[in-house]
């Protein structure tokens, strides 16, 4: 496996999350659970493809401006996480801010699939990309289980 089969096996967790997340409502415990669930991925994720992705690819000079637009997007969305833990899951304002979520995972990783994986490609080479993944899946395990 190499690091971008490892990453899409995450990025189509999240956007099974993200639908499942807008389509509750209320404070059932059906939003309860899918919020938990795409808040776990989300974090799990971002940590480990930051320092097994993104970093490596820093070091890089032509993968420094990529990885650094997608580190800011993860950085939003950690907020919308912050913001949603701080409202009241019945307000209105709850699924407002949970559908921005939506939209900006859902464009962070059309994104990273059709242009950062596409740069990052060619940067790498295969015993790089397969070491990553290693290092991706063992960090994002370990990630999951705190």
């Amino acid at each position: 496996m190499n690091i971008f089969e490892a990453l899409r096996e995450s990025h189509e967790r999240q956007r099974t999350y993200a639908k499942a997340l807008i389509a509750t409502s209320g404070d059932s415990p059906e939003r309860v659970e899918a919020y938990k669930q795409l808040k776990a991925e989300l974090q799990a994720h971002e940590t480990a493809e930051e320092r097994h992705f993104y970093i490596p690819l820093m070091e890089i000079d032509e993968g420094v401006d990529l990885s650094r637009h997608a580190i800011a997007e993860h950085h939003e969305m950690d907020e919308m996480m912050e913001e949603l833990d701080e409202t009241e899951m019945s307000s209105p304002a709850w699924l407002a801010t949970a559908k921005k979520l939506s939209d900006k995972v859902h464009h962070h990783l059309e994104e990273e699939e059709h242009k950062f994986f596409q740069m990052a490609g060619k940067l790498l080479d295969d015993k790089q990309k397969s070491q990553l993944a290693g290092q991706y899946e063992k960090e994002y395990q370990a990630q999951l289980s705190e």
